[in-house]
């Protein structure tokens, strides 16, 4: 998968579909929400398309994938083995939220 973005671009409508393949071979639609860039690496963070009548977001659960590139160069997400590199990813990005949430009020 090659991911291109703007790390400029916060519109909040620019919303990029990406299909991933579980490992019971199954696609799966992700709404990209947000990258984020932390030591050196760069994380995305997305959310399952919901194919039902629900949309409500709160209740779908975001995961957080690692960008690294494969030995064809290309950019390929993975998961995050490590667990305190998850939290501290998941940590960044809620405070980033919190932050966003502040300036909004």
């Amino acid at each position: 998968m090659t991911q291109e973005h703007d790390n400029s671009c916060d519109c909040g409508e620019c919303e990029e579909i990406i299909t991933l393949i579980d490992d019971n071979g199954e696609e799966k639609d992700f709404t990209v929400i947000d990258i984020i860039e932390l030591d050196g690496s760069e994380y995305a963070i997305l959310l399952p398309v919901e194919t039902d009548e629900s949309e409500d977001e709160d209740s779908e659960e975001a995961i957080i994938l690692k960008f690294t590139q494969d030995e064809d160069g290309e950019d390929v997400l993975v998961d995050i083995e490590d667990d305190e590199e998850w939290e501290k990813v998941a940590d960044t990005w809620e405070d980033m939220l919190a932050k966003e949430e502040s300036e909004e009020s």
